[in-house]
């Protein structure tokens, strides 16, 4: 997790996880997106799917990146946004 405030003017923080299938990707979105609503009845706006290798899940303060291991190392979020405090990392 990246803690993006005072770096970014769109968003707090990014949550940023790798899928090893477009099934896993959908499953993590839907699991993600029903646990928020469940618990804060946020609903995201939702771009992407399993099939593109990247979902994203933008709550506004919090936006949820879930992208296959070759879009993941491609993108290489963590090094575009090097200034941010990584918050937690689980490898």
């Amino acid at each position: 997790m990246l803690d993006l405030k005072g770096i970014s003017d769109f968003t707090d923080c990014f949550v940023i996880a790798t899928g090893s299938s477009e099934r896993l990707l959908d499953s993590l979105a839907d699991a993600v997106r029903e646990d928020i609503k469940k618990e804060y009845s946020y609903n995201p706006t939702i771009e992407g799917s399993g099939q593109t290798g990247w979902v994203i899940l933008d709550y506004g303060y919090v936006v949820v990146h879930l992208l296959s291991s070759d879009l993941r190392e491609y993108y290489d979020l963590e090094t575009l946004w090097n200034k941010a405090k990584v918050v937690l990392s689980v490898q």
